[in-house]
């Protein structure tokens, strides 16, 4: 199947066919070596050899010895670059680029690539161009000079190939017919010619005998102007290779490294050039068959080597009258394959975003050429994954009823929010890119109260905003500095800010750059439900009513539990604020309850730990002598002090408490 195919893509290259012999013979021999796939296959391939016409051409005739004295120099430049990419582990880069880019890029390219054979089946020259304005033109020019036996070999040639193609991938028992296809055909039209001698069918002609001489690439001179294509190159070679590697790798239960791969397919290419190679790469079709015929270690590149280099040296005489028609026939077989309508129909099903840009790519390639298609393809999607990036994905969030899961009210319709709090997610990293988008949505989920699905005390306006912070993986000191500056914002028009469960690497940015202590600590919550009931504590003594419609008494007088929407709450009689355990005691000592009376009522509840309570109390207590010493005789003498006189000892205890926060 190689050696077909070697001499069929050295002709789409502009180079004579002995070229991609020695592409198929030492880079084989040495990938084997230091490659890490055991299944790829690697040589000359149809894109690859396109790009190196479309840039060689441009800048010498195809038959100027120049041109393959710079097909050869290209091979040492896209080798250097690949083991660079190998060595410093840049494999990452092409990441970048999605699979929508490159199913539309090969898609224009095989239609390029089976235009530009269509002079072996005509008869005539058709113009050089990757461009296919051009190429139609020059097909629809030279119509009268049609010649009718090259087309009717080619095209009989091919019928053949699609045929045992069909055969080999749909039915087992044929699957050898898929690799003999190639060899089938160069059979076949060498027999025909040797025949009949058809005087207006092309040969491939003489090819010289023996093995390739080692010499040092030329053409140095002309390195810079071929920096971009060895780039694409690489590129190619880095989707080609790499990819298919990966998924033999998948299917055969064994670990690739993409940076070895690299590194194999660099090497390869640099030892090839000192021995007359253009750029070789792996190959899809010649690693499927191999695949399929049960290949499972390197050796088999070394076979494929040393059956390539027997063909050098003993039958190089036979290929004297392989009819180019067949040629262009295995090309064209090739290619068809790469043409992927069923990806554009399937993206245009899933997403038309990426239909969008398979589009965008394939018509740019197929109008303006390679090299100007890639550019914009890969352009279009970095910049789709930069707009991804500066407009996350952020979500309003409501609680599923009967629990405290609280999930985007977007997805749950169900899912209810409350008066006077919004709660959202962000899903992603916060950083300089994206933190004025984040800021912007905050604003406007600020100003956008819906009303319709809100449960809680009835307010007017927004009190707090709940961050939920679990997916952000990463915050830099720009959002750092943007928060800050968000809380400035929210604190002059009384909005507080709170934070659910960040990570630990987000809080230790937040603390080192004080935000916690600027936000309070008391605000940094482990659940969103958490966050939750101390904000809604909080709405409800704003709202100032006297007295929930559903109070459950308790066993002491002034305390009372309150239910807001299925959660119970403590209430007490003079609507204080309720979030702090010394908050809670604060209301305990109102009402004249004992330490131990104290304890029972948070822990029965509040939920509160009396270790907890008990804790809170003995500070009070050391920071407070006077007023517990007051509190203590009153109630050893069976004489509680009235609610008024222990309200008024409250208020000189929080002013003298350095640690209360506002109430």
């Amino acid at each position: 199947m190689l050696v077909p195919q070697a001499m069929s893509y050295a002709k789409l290259a502009g180079l004579q066919p002995i070229y991609g012999l020695y592409c198929g013979f030492v880079p084989v021999f040495v990938y084997a070596v230091f490659g890490s796939s055991r299944q790829l296959a690697t040589g000359p391939v149809a894109l690859v050899s396109l790009l190196v016409s479309n840039v060689l051409s441009g800048i010498v005739d195809s038959s100027d010895e120049l041109y393959t004295e710079l097909a050869i120099l290209l091979a040492l430049m896209v080798g250097i670059l690949e083991c660079i990419m190998g060595l410093l582990r840049l494999g990452w880069i092409i990441r970048f680029i999605s699979h929508s880019v490159i199913s539309g890029f090969t898609t224009a390219s095989a239609i390029v690539i089976a235009l530009s054979q269509a002079k072996y089946f005509l008869g005539y020259d058709v113009v050089r161009s990757s461009k296919i304005v051009p190429l139609v033109k020059s097909i629809i020019s030279g119509a009268d000079k049609f010649s009718w036996p090259p087309f009717v070999m080619g095209s009989s040639i091919l019928a053949i190939l699609l045929v045992m193609k069909h055969l080999g991938k749909s039915r087992k028992q044929f699957r050898f017919l898929r690799a003999a296809g190639p060899l089938t055909a160069v059979i076949l039209g060498t027999t025909f010619v040797k025949i009949f001698h058809p005087s207006s069918i092309s040969l491939v002609g003489e090819i010289p005998q023996g093995l390739p001489s080692f010499s040092i690439p030329k053409g140095f001179g002309y390195a810079k102007s071929l920096i971009p294509t060895a780039m694409l190159i690489t590129g190619v070679a880095i989707l080609e290779s790499v990819g298919i590697a990966k998924a033999l790798a998948a299917k055969n239960g064994y670990e690739l490294d993409s940076n070895q791969e690299l590194f194999g397919l660099g090497i390869a290419n640099i030892m090839g050039s000192f021995f007359s190679a253009y750029p070789a790469t792996g190959s899809f079709s010649r690693s499927a068959v191999s695949n399929e015929s049960g290949t499972k270690t390197g050796l088999s590149g070394i076979i494929t080597g040393i059956i390539m280099g027997c063909a050098l040296l003993f039958l190089t005489p036979l290929f004297e009258y392989i009819p180019l028609c067949s040629l262009a026939a295995i090309v064209i077989s090739a290619v068809m394959g790469l043409v992927d309508y069923e990806e554009a129909i399937f993206l245009w099903r899933v997403d038309k975003k990426d239909f969008l840009l398979w589009t965008i790519t394939s018509a740019t390639t197929l109008f303006l050429g390679i090299e100007i298609g890639v550019l914009v393809g890969v352009g279009v999607s970095i910049a789709f994954v930069i707009h991804e990036s500066a407009n996350p994905h952020i979500a309003v969030l409501g609680r599923l009823p009967g629990t405290t899961v609280y999930r985007n009210i977007q997805q749950y319709p169900e899912a209810y929010t409350y008066n006077g709090i919004v709660m959202v997610r962000i899903d992603a990293p916060i950083y300089f890119a994206n933190i004025s988008y984040i800021k912007d949505r905050l604003r406007e989920y600020e100003l956008n109260v819906d009303k319709s699905t809100k449960h809680g005390p009835e307010v007017e306006r927004i009190y707090f905003v709940i961050l939920e912070m679990s997916p952000v993986t990463y915050i830099d000191s720009s959002a750092v500095q943007a928060l800050k500056d968000l809380h400035q914002e929210y604190k002059s028009r009384d909005i507080q800010i709170a934070i659910s469960n960040p990570n630990r690497e987000v809080l230790l940015t937040l603390s080192k750059a004080g935000l916690v202590e600027l936000i309070g600590k008391e605000w940094y919550f482990v659940r969103m439900h958490d966050a939750v009931q101390v904000c809604l504590q909080h709405v409800q003594s704003i709202s100032q009513e006297p007295r929930h419609p559903d109070l459950l008494p308790v066993d002491k007088p002034g305390i009372e539990l309150t239910r807001v929407d299925g959660d119970m709450v403590l209430a007490g009689q003079l609507g204080a604020r309720l979030m702090t355990v010394q908050h809670l005691i604060e209301k305990c000592l109102i009402f004249n309850m004992t330490k131990e009376e104290c304890m029972e009522a948070l822990s029965k509840h509040a939920n509160i730990e009396p270790v907890i309570t008990s804790t809170v109390w003995n500070e009070l207590e050391k920071e407070n002598k006077e007023f517990f010493e007051a509190y203590a005789q009153s109630k050893s003498k069976d004489d509680r002090m009235s609610e008024e006189e222990t309200s008024q000892m409250i208020q000189k205890m929080i002013s003298k408490s350095s640690k209360d926060t506002d109430d």
